[in-house]
């Protein structure tokens, strides 16, 4: 990160991109973006973009990885080469793998794999752009593309982060926020039940601050759920009207 501010706050407790401590980015969610993926989805938050592309289910290749009582669900992570700043190498790093784990425990945890024995749910997940929170943004465009390839889920799963500048809870960081933040919390869960899918923190918060991090960051998932659901009600508007089309015709 080439960039190192001064102060993180103006004088009226804005940030640096204007928004206040507690607020969202812009959350941008669309559906059935890749054509010839099962499911997929594209989502945009604040100046992170990912694209998911789910393929299945589907037979288990290599077929001793087979599981005979569900289904198998792989997930690979993966930041473009001209997603950063500087040119990042194609290989897979360490933490490409582990946030490819990750990400795949927190939308196991929603997937009713006993519907699927001896199958596998492949799951893709490219970084775009990166400016921040691309864990967070992956699994919220993997829980779209998941359902958009009618996988039955128990709900969907929605993420998001809350970090601390200048001892200052924010939610949702930029990259900037990110790179200087003191502590950083992210957080997966299932909005009807509340039920947490992921929970990673790095750096400190005192038992308060973690305590208002999850308030703050569960309000937060309910908002990206919304527009979660939206995409998904206005991909299969679309599907319903062409095929009413088709029909006319």
């Amino acid at each position: 990160m080439s960039l190192k501010l001064e102060r993180f706050f103006d004088e009226q407790g804005r940030r640096v991109d204007g928004r206040a401590p507690d607020e969202l980015r812009p959350v941008e969610v669309k559906c059935g973006v890749v054509k010839r993926a099962n499911g997929s989805a594209y989502v945009r938050q604040g100046n992170t973009k990912v694209i998911v592309a789910v393929y299945g289910p589907r037979a288990v290749i290599p077929r001793h990885q087979e599981l005979p009582g569900r289904a198998l669900i792989r997930c690979q992570y993966q930041m473009l080469p001209f997603s950063t700043e500087e040119r990042k190498q194609p290989a897979p790093t360490r933490r490409e793998v582990e946030i490819s784990k990750v990400v795949r425990d927190a939308l196991k945890a929603t997937v009713f794999t006993g519907n699927y024995p001896r199958t596998v749910i492949d799951i893709f997940i490219a970084v775009v752009n990166a400016d921040a929170g691309t864990r967070c943004a992956a699994i919220n465009a993997a829980s779209v593309a998941l359902a958009d390839a009618g996988i039955a889920l128990k709900d969907l799963t929605s993420s998001c982060a809350v970090g601390k500048v200048e001892g200052k809870l924010i939610l949702d960081p930029c990259g900037v926020e990110d790179y200087y933040g003191e502590a950083d919390v992210a957080i997966a869960i299932m909005p009807q039940s509340n039920e947490i899918t992921l929970l990673q923190m790095d750096g400190r918060l005192t038992k308060e601050e973690f305590n208002k991090a999850l308030n703050i960051v569960f309000e937060a998932c309910r908002k990206i759920y919304v527009r979660q659901r939206e995409a998904l009600r206005e991909r299969y508007v679309r599907i319903a009207e062409a095929v009413r089309g088709e029909e006319r015709e």
